[in-house]
């Protein structure tokens, strides 16, 4: 797998990644590009300079900024790893129901990290896997953040209810998230871009909750949704 840009590859080298070579385009290993450089050959990783069409054409994202790195396959957690990784009283866990969009999974992991969630749970099917854009999107935070694929959602939100845990789907039809409950072991279902969460999941669910909007367009896109959506968990549990 590639990790390309230099957020992307400074916190592979920070959270222990392995790597197997760093390319590095030939006039640009100055300034942070430059501490990379250093951080890498003091871990013995292999840093080749190369011209700089090398990483336009190995580039997956086209936006390597100049350095990539070339790790082993994303590692996956379980959802018993993220269980038992809580990281304050409650657990806070994200579900995706479907998201087809690298760029969206890649936010929301993004924010994810940022809000402190325990960790995400994928499905196989329609679902973007961990790839080289989700990790340049997510600016790094895939090294830091627990994400379990299964191969049914829905048995996995079984299985967090078996565990105490109240699932609620972010749904426009649910309660306006600031007059919900959001105290507790908790998981958030997001669904798909264009069909939202789907029915039977849905049913699954504890709830559901929603966002409030006031504009002209009654809709949000799914990581920005997400953030929203996390900040006020964090908000009530302040």
């Amino acid at each position: 797998m590639i990790i390309e840009g230099r957020n992307a590859v400074r916190e592979a080298l920070q959270s222990g990644t392995t790597i197997d070579k760093i390319l590095v385009a030939k006039g640009v290993s100055d300034g942070s590009v430059g501490m990379l450089i250093e951080r890498a050959k003091a871990a013995r990783i292999r840093v080749n300079f190369v011209d700089k069409a090398v990483l336009d054409r190995e580039s997956v994202t086209k936006h390597h900024q100049g350095i990539m790195a070339y790790t082993t396959e994303f590692v996956y957690s379980t959802l018993e790893d993220i269980l038992a990784a809580k990281r304050g009283d409650s657990r806070l866990i994200l579900i995706l129901d479907e998201i087809e969009d690298p760029h969206n999974f890649g936010s929301i992991v993004r924010v994810a990290e940022c809000m402190g969630a325990d960790g995400i749970v994928i499905g196989q099917r329609r679902q973007v896997p961990v790839n080289e854009t989700v990790i340049k999107t997510s600016a790094g935070a895939t090294q830091h953040m627990r994400i379990a694929k299964v191969g049914n959602v829905n048995d996995a939100i079984r299985a967090l209810k078996d565990e105490f845990v109240n699932v609620l789907a972010l749904d426009m039809d649910g309660t306006p998230m600031g007059e919900a409950r959001l105290d507790g072991d908790l998981a958030l279902v997001v669904g798909n871009e264009g069909n939202g969460v789907k029915v039977l999941t849905r049913k699954l669910c504890d709830g559901a909750v929603s966002i409030p909007m006031y504009g002209q367009v009654a809709s949000l896109n799914a990581s920005v949704a997400t953030g929203i959506a996390l900040y006020e968990v964090r908000r009530q549990r302040k």
